[in-house]
């Protein structure tokens, strides 16, 4: 990226910034996290919370940055997110979840989980409806974001922990240029690898090859993508998008012709970036930006 694109950048996310108060960092457990293997950042999963103004009771959105399970594209898949969140009234909360090969599914998964239900339980502190709680993924992060969104229950009424008594089903999920499918030629291998090992056992990859896991309580969902990506193959977007067609859960997909992997908002590309100009009115569709 040039210095006069750096610079644009850093003006607008500032702009946005001043409008918001400054975020702060929540750990998912204060005491410390099921199955941590060490009290580094890199094993306390956390929110980072960016609240807009208060102006009524708004939506929320956690936010699952991508990296193929190994890292964390903090910047233009969390904070360059939670920004444009926050510019239409929307609550963020960017995910710092846990990742391979330090840790294995169903690590990633329960760091999400926990996240939804914080959020749900601290709704109204946040300023944000517990029915309108929904999840954001990008790449990696779409595999999280699409697992929640698959494998979700109602909580645990019996649990000595208040937070594992909500639900953890996030109530839409917006899903770009995703990693999905795990039994597919269009696999991406090293997501898989870093979530699930090297030799995992075929049932667990069955099952978290999201396109076979959808239902009608599946939540409704935004997709986007790229059909010149050439990490994660568009069709996985496509997959899903026809396993939610069949069970008749509420769905937009928007496939361009050409763009590569991980552009996040495509904030200089004239043509991609164009997509979160399209998902804005899928959310104000269904009430989730007013």
């Amino acid at each position: 990226m040039d210095l006069r694109k750096s610079l644009v950048i850093t003006l607008w996310l500032s702009g946005l910034a001043a409008a918001a108060p400054a975020p702060k960092v929540e750990l998912l457990w204060p005491g410390g996290a099921p199955g941590a293997l060490g009290n580094d950042d890199t094993d306390r999963p956390a929110l980072t919370i960016y609240l807009p103004p208060a102006n009524g009771v708004q939506s929320g959105v956690v936010v699952c940055p991508g990296g193929s399970y190994g890292m964390l594209a903090v910047d233009h898949e969390g904070k360059q997110i939670a920004d444009w969140l926050n510019a239409r009234g929307i609550a963020a909360f960017v995910l710092r979840y846990r990742l391979g090969p330090r840790y294995h599914h169903p690590i990633e998964l329960g760091d999400a989980q926990r996240a939804l239900r914080f959020v749900r339980y601290h709704a109204a502190e946040y300023g944000v409806a517990a029915d309108k709680i929904g999840i954001w993924g990008f790449s990696a992060g779409g595999h999280l974001a699409s697992s929640a969104g698959t494998h979700f229950d109602s909580g645990n009424p019996g649990a000595e922990d208040a937070i594992d008594r909500v639900s953890s089903r996030p109530d839409f999920m917006i899903l770009a240029y995703p990693v999905i499918s795990f039994m597919t030629p269009y696999v991406h291998r090293g997501s898989m690898r870093n979530l699930l090992g090297d030799n995992p056992d075929p049932q667990l990859v069955a099952s978290l090859s999201n396109e076979t896991q959808v239902t009608a309580q599946t939540p409704p969902t935004f997709l986007f993508h790229t059909t010149t990506d050439a990490s994660v193959p568009v069709e996985n977007s496509v997959l899903f998008y026809l396993a939610l067609r069949k069970a008749g859960v509420p769905a937009e997909m928007h496939i361009y012709e050409q763009g590569p992997h991980g552009v996040g908002l495509a904030l200089f590309d004239p043509i991609l970036s164009a997509w979160s100009r399209q998902l804005e009115p899928w959310m104000r569709l269904h009430g989730w930006v007013k």
